[in-house]
């Protein structure tokens, strides 16, 4: 299927590793012109070359910065006048006792998941409606609607994205732009495998010992009763950031692989 992304300007936020350099990956495949961001230049440049290797015609361009930092939001805004297509991927998360999430622990994850996408949002959408056309994605999580107890902080920055994304979309009707917000479900991103070795590791078990005990005991939900793939999330992504995708406005939409239960 031609996604008609051609010549299109995508900037991915977040967009070094794991689904955000996925989702690069699969604009890039449909011939968009793709900003990859990171917070180094090391690893802006890995993850452009990683990208032009596999598409040796793709257009990528790197910024390089800590996008929850204020003046770097800026620098973006400058560097780039205006983009059709924002990808809001750029997210940290730390499961952490609600009893020992600092003032400090939450201002960060705030500015990191959810000022990032205000800011750039804030700067790009106005030209998006005065073009006549754009697209703005936030990457959510089922964590914004089944809030994990252990790392509450992470679950409600998932649950500003979607109502962000909600009340923008209503400042968009009959321009062409369109806003969404997709809920990942659990996905075997880079930081996912890290956590999940890591664990395994200290307590002497195998990785797939970890995941079936995830999937029985934190996320019994689960229709797909494993893992996502970075793929799965980004295949969705860019049908969203597509023009065929024009329908589709105001939704928060899931791959999150049947872990929610509500209908609606």
């Amino acid at each position: 299927m031609d996604l008609q992304l051609r010549d299109k300007l995508a900037f991915v936020s977040g967009s070094t590793a794991g689904i955000g350099l996925t989702i690069a990956k699969a604009l890039a495949a449909e011939g968009a012109q793709v900003v990859v961001n990171g917070r180094t230049e090391a690893r802006v440049s890995q993850a452009v070359d990683e990208i032009q290797k596999s598409y040796p015609s793709s257009r990528i361009l790197p910024f390089a910065g800590d996008l929850s930092e204020p003046s770097v939001a800026d620098a973006a805004l400058r560097r780039f006048d205006r983009v059709d297509i924002l990808i809001n991927n750029l997210g940290a998360f730390e499961p952490k006792p609600f009893e020992e999430i600092t003032d400090a622990d939450w201002k960060a994850i705030i500015e990191t998941n959810f000022m990032s996408g205000v800011r750039l949002s804030r700067g790009w959408l106005p030209k998006m409606k005065a073009a006549g056309w754009g697209r703005v994605i936030f990457i959510s999580s089922e964590s914004a609607v089944n809030i994990p107890p252990e790392m509450i902080h992470y679950g409600i920055t998932k649950t500003m994205q979607v109502a962000l994304a909600r009340g923008l979309a209503e400042t968009t009707a009959g321009t062409g732009v369109t806003i969404n917000s997709v809920l990942a479900g659990p996905t075997r991103s880079e930081g996912v495998e890290k956590f999940l070795s890591d664990l395994a590791r200290a307590r002497g078990v195998s990785v797939a010992a970890i995941e079936k005990e995830f999937f029985q005991n934190v996320r019994p939900s689960s229709l797909l009763q494993r893992f996502a793939t970075v793929d799965e999330v980004a295949a969705m992504v860019a049908f969203v950031a597509s023009p065929l995708s024009s329908a589709t406005n105001g939704a928060a939409l899931r791959a999150d692989g049947g872990v929610i239960r509500s209908i609606l």
